[in-house]
């Protein structure tokens, strides 16, 4: 074991959403800073993959297996590379709804409120916003929350089928909404260009990459974090710091506190409340494909939102959810996770490759908000990371997907020179997908029912956070990045005020 010889300010573990814009936050304090991340630094995003790169499922998934509840090991599609699962993320960069923020009643359940409100985050978004460069228009969407500013960039032009179908959707009297997209001069910004690479210059702030943490090390009261011991290469080191963060992403900062058990903290670091691991959340997601009889790009941006649904309708009094364009499939990672899809379009469309198929097509994410169950978990058996989770609140899911397909009926109706009407296929992401995980360390003000603070600060660790999506109470059927993103820089704020 080789112990560091620096000692730092703040040692951050991961630099995705949370971590990456974090380091960015604290940067300019002066303080030292250390950032760990297994993965690589690695410049290219994947709107800058070339066609079929996408569908090479080994270039987007960890290099180990997890368990689902059966036993049975899968690889899991979370990116490990400086910038985390923001490297692959379509950009779009929604703010969760202000009734979000409150308890709401679904179909399959309660979802419960946050300690905080939209108005506590609403400052944070718009400084979001502004870092990660989003280009948007504020004012098509009815569901939208009040914005103390504009978006900082205009809004990103539609694909011209895109745009047609949008108008067909205005005709039958819904919203469709430019998404709000985070782009810069390399294409999506992400937690890499906009976060970590601009702070890489300072002297204060140090990067540790294939740095794997395998342990956090308490105090002999517990108190405190004393040491992140991590691996790089076959050696193992140890780096001491005041103040450490994990963002390692809800499924994996999890893992870490509770294989990081010890006699003070028996069932793992920080999980007195016996919450740690548990509440995982990560959306009812499907994928629906309109084909088309004239051709796309194939490597268009998701540009296009509708959220008339977002909360129900006049057949169904409960929240179904959110509807955005998949962009070119051959930019749009998770699509590649949909493998019946393309059986089902390759019998549709024999005589047609994938790259034909992929630019004859038109796909739709629906997205619903999952409940949080104490049930659904990451928790360890052995040494086996295992991932129990079964889906929830699925008719709100699967009614959004039937209304949708209705919607894409009148639309190809309206335009049937434009669109092949035969049929529309679905496909539902499988338990691989943990790409909007969130949950499993969820903030409160009450120790006995949760695992972080409101500042997502340790309860019982007093120099220990977590700033990725673990800390959600309850989820949304948006997007958690914007979140995470605005979450990471209000808990910024608090650690400026400590490190004084």
């Amino acid at each position: 074991m080789i112990v560091d010889d620096q000692y730092y300010d703040v040692i951050i573990v991961g630099t995705g959403a949370g971590g990456g814009t974090l380091a960015r936050k604290l940067a300019p304090t002066g303080k030292k800073i250390l950032l760990l991340d297994r993965g690589e630094l690695i410049y290219r995003e994947s709107s800058e993959l070339v066609d079929t790169e996408i569908f090479k499922k080994e270039q987007f998934h960890a290099p180990e297996s997890w368990y689902d509840n059966t036993g049975e090991p899968f690889y899991p599609q979370t990116y490990y590379a400086v910038g985390g699962n923001t490297k692959i993320w379509s950009g779009v960069l929604q703010r969760m709804r202000e009734r979000d923020f409150e308890e709401v009643k679904h179909q399959g359940g309660i979802s419960p409120a946050w300690a905080l409100k939209y108005q506590d985050f609403e400052p944070y978004y718009t400084e979001a916003e502004k870092l990660y460069q989003v280009h948007g228009k504020v004012e098509d969407d009815p569901t939208e929350p009040p914005h103390s500013e504009p978006y900082p960039f205009a809004k990103v032009a539609h694909e011209p089928m895109v745009q047609r179908i949008g108008e067909s959707l205005t005709e039958q009297g819904l919203h469709p909404f430019y998404l709000p997209l985070g782009l810069g001069d390399r294409g999506r910004t992400d937690a890499e260009d906009t976060g970590v690479s601009p702070v890489l210059k300072n002297e204060n702030v140090t990067l540790k990459t294939s740095a794997q943490v395998v342990c956090l090390h308490t105090n002999p009261s517990g108190s405190e974090i004393k040491a992140v011991q991590a691996k790089i290469g076959e050696q193992s080191y140890l780096f001491l710091g005041d103040i450490i963060v994990l963002a390692c992403g809800a499924v994996n900062s999890a893992a870490l506190l509770l294989r990081s058990a010890n006699e003070k903290h028996p069932n793992g670091i920080a999980n007195g409340s016996g919450l740690v691991g548990r509440n995982l959340m990560k959306q009812l997601l499907s994928v629906v494909v309109q084909l088309t009889a004239t051709s796309n790009s194939g490597t268009f941006s998701r540009t296009l939102g509708l959220n008339d649904f977002y909360w129900g309708d006049k057949d169904f009094p409960y929240p179904m959810g959110h509807v955005q364009n998949s962009g070119g499939i051959f930019q749009d990672v998770i699509f590649a996770e949909a493998p019946p899809i393309l059986s089902v379009l390759s019998r549709l469309m024999p005589d047609f490759g994938l790259r034909q198929l992929a630019t004859h097509s038109i796909g739709w994410w629906l997205k619903t908000e999952d409940l949080p169950h104490p049930d659904n978990r990451v928790h360890y058996v052995g040494d086996k990371l295992r991932i129990d989770y079964t889906a929830n609140n699925v008719e709100a899911h699967d009614r959004l997907v039937y209304r949708w397909v209705d919607v894409l009926k009148s639309v190809e109706q309206s335009q049937p020179t434009v669109f092949n009407r035969t049929t529309h296929p679905r496909s539902d992401m499988p338990i691989q997908v943990v790409a909007h995980q969130c949950g499993t360390c969820r903030f409160g003000e009450d120790s006995a029912t949760s695992v972080l603070d409101l500042n997502c600060r340790a309860h019982e660790v007093h120099n220990l956070y977590v700033v990725d999506s673990s800390f959600f109470p309850s989820h949304a059927s948006v997007s958690p990045g914007l979140t995470v993103i605005a979450n990471a820089l209000r808990v910024g704020d608090h650690l400026i005020e400590q490190l004084k």
